[in-house]
């Protein structure tokens, strides 16, 4: 593990600007709209010869700015991009790069499976779904001219990892461009614009907000491609609050911390589960089982909060194992500071068909759980209860 506390300076500290009354962070502007002195003012702003807030809806808001510049420089990132929410960033990023054709790699959200089968197709915009080692598949439809490659890493839910490097040089030849959504990993486990992706996406619900009390989304990346990008937000009306940007910077000053503690107690649980007798399978790519342990030592600082484990007797065993939990909650979404778990097939890969499930390794005994901050022998002590229950 790294040293986490390189990133304190930068999560507590960057994009503040000076208050006039001294606040030691930038002020929530719950403001729509901003007033000028003159025209000349006005157009000064407007046209680009000077920075200034005009307009929230545009993103021209300073409390937004503010959060923007920070998760810019977590990200290692020119620009950043705040949404309403993670889909909000990923539906700009497919809308403005993806028209010529799609490809998606391995495992991903439900949400965005959804967006690209569904809504993409009847706007024309072709997606190809291939396995995250099906390099052959990838070269085929780059050949064929597809724009954008995009994958996450570690997957959900099954934390399959991906090497980035490797898929950006091979796109980046066939001059694609690459996005990875980095929602598990979070900046702090992981930077994907320096291992050669051209954008990094986030569901800031999760890990940035960290207290399953907001909803939002980011992407960061060069600033030509930012400005484009924030061509669709403005005109889709993505932007994200004011209000919801000031809770998430404040959010950001404490997440080198967690994230270092969601990374400890993870492998704790993880090492726990692979030796329980009612496991059959654990999905972390912390442990030296996991497929993809030796790319997550290359491209990863830590291993991350999430995992999943297949329980033994299936479905049934797996339902009967989130209902008997008493500390860690039964509920979707991921990230906070409170353990959560659900099965895979009842929440974000809802409704799919078997075939798809069944290529992507889900099943029914799947069990996810998002591992938060609490004491790692409570957590224990809870499982070991709920597979007693199973028994």
């Amino acid at each position: 593990m790294s040293d986490f506390t390189r990133y304190m300076t930068t999560a507590i500290h960057a994009g503040n600007t000076h208050d006039a009354h001294g606040s030691p962070f930038t002020p929530l502007y719950d403001t729509t709209t901003f007033c000028f002195e003159d025209t000349k003012a006005l157009l000064d702003v407007v046209e680009g010869r000077k920075q200034g807030a005009l307009y929230t809806r545009y993103g021209m808001n300073p409390t937004v700015t503010s959060l923007e510049q920070r998760l810019a420089q977590l990200d290692q990132a020119e620009a950043a991009l705040a949404f309403a929410s993670g889909m909000a960033a990923i539906s700009s990023l497919c809308l403005a790069f993806g028209q010529k054709g799609i490809v998606c790699l391995g495992e991903i959200y439900g949400g965005t499976i959804e967006l690209l089968s569904l809504y993409c197709k009847q706007l024309n915009i072709n997606t190809t779904f291939l396995k995250a080692d099906d390099k052959a598949g990838l070269e085929n439809s780059l050949q064929q001219g597809a724009s954008l490659v995009l994958f996450e890493t570690p997957a959900n839910p099954t934390l399959a990892v991906i090497d980035i490097k490797q898929v950006a040089e091979l796109a980046h030849q066939y001059d694609a461009l690459v996005a990875v959504d980095n929602t598990f990993a979070t900046p702090i486990n992981q930077q994907p614009l320096s291992l050669g992706a051209d954008f990094c996406m986030q569901s800031a619900t999760k890990y940035l907000g960290g207290h399953s009390d907001l909803t939002a989304g980011v992407l960061s990346g060069s600033r030509h491609n930012m400005t484009i990008i924030n061509g669709w937000r403005k005109s889709l009306g993505q932007t994200i609050s004011a209000e919801i940007a000031h809770k998430l910077k404040r959010s950001l000053m404490t997440l080198p911390l967690r994230v270092e503690r969601h990374n400890q107690n993870a492998l704790i649980i993880a090492q726990f589960l692979e030796q329980h007798p009612a496991v059959e399978t654990v999905y972390y790519p912390g442990l030296v089982s996991h497929a993809g342990h030796a790319i997550a030592n290359q491209q990863m600082q830590g291993y991350g909060g999430m995992l999943s484990f297949d329980v033994r007797g299936g479905d049934k065993a797996a339902r009967q194992c989130v209902d008997s939990l008493k500390l860690i909650a039964l509920a979707p979404s991921l990230g906070g500071a409170e353990s959560l778990a659900t099965q895979p097939v009842t929440t974000s890969h809802h409704g799919m068909s078997e075939d798809i499930l069944r290529d992507a390794g889900i099943s029914g005994a799947m069990i996810r759980l998002s591992v938060g901050l609490e004491t790692a022998t409570d957590l224990i002590n809870d499982f070991e209860q709920a597979f007693i229950a199973i028994r």
